[in-house]
């Protein structure tokens, strides 16, 4: 998948694609089905899948000091867009230039002129160009006279109710990661560097691979099974797990991270990119009396996550 982020130096070999547009946190369903519309209409006009996105997310530039909602980095998103044969993902820097457009603007000189796409697939409250103050009419029209078409994807139900990244939001705050995982189409994911920590899993027999959740979303603090992929170095591959995700309370306040105790290895991660799907909530956070308290409960910990794990094979 090759990754394009500036709409005014565009190669010729990457024009003329058919795209899904939007911001795609999390890729759930609804924005599968849009992008498979896209994919659909290439295939048959002989036109590239690609899709059109936005980094950072409008909503974390407008509000920088908001609450945390993203459920994927850009980096999860663009490996889970490379998972489902994306061709082109045309990640556009959003910042002050490209937030002042009009909508004409944003159509003449991003989707036309600089990008050159040739079919755009947009979920039906799809707006666009400054203020959001163009509609998928606005769009329709504007294609027409400057030679792009528009297919309009409706939003998607399920048993659940209407499938949304709110919705998934929801669930996994509540500790809810397979009704998550329904809307999403696949298990939420959390992906990012191993970094380096204060080794207490060491001293106490489970090393763990820490990684941030800077600007994502909380899932429910706790406990859980995990899947872990490890995604580049010399140990590539896939792994169970269990991992606790929050504060620390035994050693004080901490800001919240992702702890993973990945079972029968043996290795070094540091520097390694993992992806950590959260397969089941299995307790909250708990501030024990003492480490061999904890050390015990680690160990039904993992009991458990393997048992979870196994019923999914």
């Amino acid at each position: 998948m090759r990754i394009i982020r500036d709409y005014q130096f565009v190669k010729s070999s990457d024009k003329g694609a058919s795209v899904a547009v939007g911001n795609f946190d999390g890729v759930h369903i609804g924005h599968q089905h849009v992008i498979e519309i896209a994919r659909q209409w290439g295939r048959k006009n002989k036109s590239p899948l690609g899709v059109l996105t936005f980094e950072p997310h409008p909503r974390s530039y407008f509000l920088p000091d908001g609450p945390n909602f993203r459920l994927m980095n850009s980096d999860a998103k663009a490996t889970r867009l490379n998972k489902m044969n994306v061709e082109k993902l045309y990640e556009l820097n959003f910042n002050k230039t490209l937030s002042s457009l009009t909508p004409f603007e944003f159509a003449d000189q991003v989707i036309s002129k600089g990008l050159g796409l040739r079919h755009l697939v947009v979920g039906e409250d799809f707006c666009f160009g400054k203020g959001r103050s163009g509609t998928v009419k606005d769009l329709i029209s504007l294609g027409r006279s400057m030679g792009f078409k528009v297919t309009i994807a409706e939003l998607m139900e399920t048993e659940i109710g209407q499938v949304s990244s709110t919705s998934i939001r929801n669930a996994l705050a509540e500790g809810r990661p397979k009704d998550a995982a329904k809307q999403l189409g696949h298990w939420h994911r959390i992906e990012g560097l191993v970094i380096g920590g204060e080794q207490r899993g060491r001293e106490l027999g489970y090393p763990t691979a820490n990684m941030s959740l800077d600007g994502l979303h909380l899932p429910h603090l706790g406990v859980y099974a995990v899947l872990v992929d490890v995604l580049n170095g010399e140990h590539v591959g896939s792994y169970n797990g269990v991992a606790s995700l929050g504060v620390r309370p035994m050693f004080g306040e901490n800001t919240p991270n992702l702890e993973t105790f990945v079972f029968d290895f043996s290795g070094d991660l540091y520097g390694a990119t993992l992806s950590v799907a959260l397969i089941e909530f299995m307790r909250p956070e708990i501030k024990f009396d003492s480490l061999e308290n904890l050390v015990v409960q680690m160990d039904q910990d993992s009991l458990k996550a393997r048992e979870i794990l196994k019923s999914l094979k």
